[in-house]
């Protein structure tokens, strides 16, 4: 079942109250006092809601051992970057299982991601019934009065919390624009709300350790695993993606066909964000072991396959890939076959290609990198949207909306059936 745009919302508060609840209540049975463990001031643990709503998104259709492990993966991964997160805007490391077996950079670890899967699957099976049940019991405008409500005091504090912990309220040179005495006065307050954060925040992790940045002016362009190289490697990826499901679908299909995600180029999305992505992952762990890496290759790249095939067949509603016909599939959307596939490509491009692709990426001067990034930006974004556009005026062609909008004739007419069958040849409507 999927919820509407307010069910969604107040499933994210009412998780993310009780999960401040859960973690406030175990921290207090710990240390012996009542401590607010939340990372904004609200009454929210935001990772719980995030979590709990791409879970009921995208594990929806899962049920059983498979909702379980699709939990304790999503769950895990959040956590993992939750961790990082924190550390990298606070400089801090609030939580650590190190200590734990089986743990991973000491933010997640084994024990903890599967008690995780337990109480998603709870919510996933009862608890989500329950909660969307109380809200329908609430009078329409005072849900939506709520709703709104708990959206601004979050974003606000959300805001104020990140501003003010990344140091900007001790800077008074950030200021220096305005009136002298705003300034002071801006400068006291966020003194105040800053020593009041930061002493909760230490009083919820007592055990929160400083972690040491250091930051190194490099001469060279796109140095490290920062923006530009993660565009450039999107790209890369997209383009090798494309020509790699061509060639493969030629050789084993004997015919040649499109494998394009978007409507302008050879681009495979989904293998762009693959690469993206788990080179952002997997990038410090480029000196693990290969069954390390295979695994968690195996495990995150099928967790990616599934995620993408759900969310085009949401927003799009068409299927652009179908594999009941391999055994050991899930819903037709991934197989067992794949996933080891996807291991092995992260094996691949971490140890071999990677290194080759970054050092050719760092080759090129700084001024023209630069530029050549965000142009690539620009007509990848630009490439996207023309493309969501023209599947979307296909989808609502396929359910006899007439044409009433500038946007739907001009799609119907650059981008009628015909073309979008060529660049699309197997994607299924489903609607």
């Amino acid at each position: 079942m999927l919820y509407t745009g307010y069910e969604f919302l107040w499933l994210f508060f009412t998780i993310s109250f009780l999960g401040w609840v859960l973690e406030t209540v175990t921290a207090a049975i710990k240390q012996k006092k009542f401590v607010n463990r939340g990372v904004v001031n609200t009454p929210f643990c935001v990772l719980y809601g995030i979590s709990s709503i791409f879970i009921s998104i995208f594990c929806r259709e899962l049920d059983g051992i498979w909702l379980y492990i699709g939990s304790v993966i999503v769950a895990t991964v959040f956590e993992w970057i939750a961790g990082h997160l924190i550390e990298k805007i606070y400089h801090e490391k609030w939580w650590d299982y190190s200590n734990v077996k089986w743990n991973l950079d000491g933010y997640v670890c084994l024990p903890a991601s599967a008690i995780w899967g337990i109480l998603a699957f709870v919510m996933m099976k009862w608890g989500n019934l329950i909660l969307i049940s109380l809200f329908h019991l609430l009078p329409k405008i005072a849900s939506t009065i709520i709703i709104w409500m708990l959206l601004l005091i979050l974003a606000l504090d959300i805001l104020a919390t990140v501003i003010v912990l990344s140091g900007r309220s001790r800077d008074a040179s950030r200021w220096e624009a305005l009136d002298q005495w705003f300034t002071r006065y801006t400068a006291r307050f966020g003194q105040k709300i800053y020593l009041q954060v930061s002493n909760r925040i230490h009083n919820a992790y007592p055990k929160a350790k400083k972690v040491e940045v250091v930051e190194e002016k490099s001469t060279v362009f796109a140095n490290g695993c920062g923006f530009h190289k993660i565009v450039w490697l999107f790209i890369i990826g997209a383009f090798l993606g494309d020509i790699t499901e061509t060639v493969y679908c030629r050789i084993t299909a004997g015919v040649w066909m499109s494998r394009s995600s978007v409507v302008w180029g050879p681009f495979s999305i989904v293998w762009g964000l693959a690469i993206a992505f788990a080179t952002m992952l997997l990038y410090k762990y480029r000196d693990k072991s290969d069954g390390f890496l295979f695994l968690t290759g195996t495990f995150l790249g099928g967790a990616y396959e599934y995620v993408c095939s759900v969310f085009t067949e949401i927003v799009f509603g068409k299927v652009f890939w179908e594999y009941s016909h391999i055994p050991f599939n899930l819903g037709g959307r991934i197989n067992l076959l794949y996933c080891f596939f996807w291991g092995i490509a992260a094996v691949v491009w971490i140890k071999i290609l990677y290194p080759k692709v970054s050092d050719l990426i760092e080759k090129v001067p700084m001024k023209p990198g630069k530029t050549i990034t965000w142009i690539l930006v620009v007509f990848m974004c630009c490439n996207m949207v023309v493309s969501s556009m023209a599947l979307l005026r296909s989808t609502q062609r396929a359910n006899g909306v007439p044409a009433e909008h500038g946007w739907q004739k001009i799609m119907d007419e650059r981008f009628d059936n015909d073309r979008l069958e060529k660049i699309y040849p197997n994607a299924i409507d489903t609607e």
